[in-house]
Order: C-alpha cells, then structure tokens, then sequence
C-alpha cells in the first residue's frame, strides 16, 4: 500500500477527536425517540444543529434517524466525524492509480491493528464515499459506472482493470489544474 500526501489521505485524526461525542449524540437521539418519539422533529434539529457545529458538515446528506437500515450507527458517526475531501491541483498520476486500486480490491486491514485508523480502514475503501468525492471534486470525468461491472453484448460480466480506470480518470485531467 502506498502512503497518499496528507492531503489526500482521509483525515482519521480529527476524526477520531471527533468520534467518540458524534457516536454518542447519535446514540442519545436513538435512544431519546425510542422513550418519547420525535414526531415534531425538535430533538432532530437539534441534533443535526449540534453536528453541523461541530463538524462544518451539512446534515442532510445523513440519515440521523434510521441508521440501523444503513451501516449502523459507529459507520454513520464515522462518516460524519471525517473532514471531507479537498481540491488537490498536482496529484500525480501515482496517486491517482493508489486511489483507484483501494476502492478496487478488498485488502483487508491488520487484525491486531486496534487503532482508530485500523478500525474504519477496509470501511473508508468499500463503504465510506470519502473516495469518491475526493475523485468527483477532482476529476471530471469521474463516473461511479467506471467502479461498477458492466456486460457486453454476449452477456458476459467485466469490469475495467485498475489501469483502465486509472488511465480513464488521468486523460481527462483535473478539474483543477490550472486554477
């Protein structure tokens, strides 16, 4: 595995500063509409306003309410708690290829890594869509279809190697690169 610049990388440790309290306000809302409900969405607000405080985060891209139908409540608060993807005018082709080749193949993290980063790592390649925004923002021709498998005209099922992806995503260049 390659090592991305800082600015590439997702941001795990002001995730994990934020984690533990975004976690437990989820947590704490669930619990609050079990007791009482929400039907006036006042707690929901609330929660929301405080998550959007603490985050700079808009709210609405998340499901505070059911997130036990997603991928529960640590992936959700997860997700909220990591820093989105920033504009990076000279990504090299190298890195570029590192990005396409984790959200490609399954690598599985060390075991007997307890650390924060070890623990939503496998998440942050397959399930988190920290990757895909970090593409969209920075190449134009991203296109989620190029990550997906695809039949011919036979019926027969493939997908685009790394290097195809890759190489779709570089000759279009960045969006960015000459601002």
């Amino acid at each position: 595995m390659m090592e991305l610049r800082k600015e590439i990388e997702p941001d795990f440790d002001v995730a994990s500063q934020r984690y533990p309290e975004v976690l437990r306000l989820v947590l704490e809302y669930s619990d609050y509409c079990d007791e009482h409900g929400d039907e006036d969405s006042k707690e929901y607000e609330k929660l929301e306003n405080k998550l959007q405080e603490m985050t700079g985060k808009e709210m609405s891209q998340f499901n505070l309410w059911e997130w036990w139908e997603g991928d529960g409540a640590e992936h959700l608060s997860f997700d909220i708690s990591l820093p989105d993807p920033k504009v990076v005018t000279d990504i090299t082709k190298d890195e570029l290829a590192e990005i396409v080749r984790r959200m490609s193949t399954f690598e599985i993290q060390d075991p007997n890594d307890k650390s924060f980063k070890g623990m939503f790592y496998s998440y942050i390649c397959f399930g988190s869509d920290y990757f895909p925004k970090f593409l969209k923002l920075n190449f134009k021709s991203y296109n989620i279809k190029l990550f997906q498998s695809h039949k011919d005209k036979n019926g027969n099922y493939y997908e685009y190697s790394l290097e195809e992806k890759t190489d779709a995503l570089w000759n279009e260049k960045l969006i960015h690169k000459n601002k």
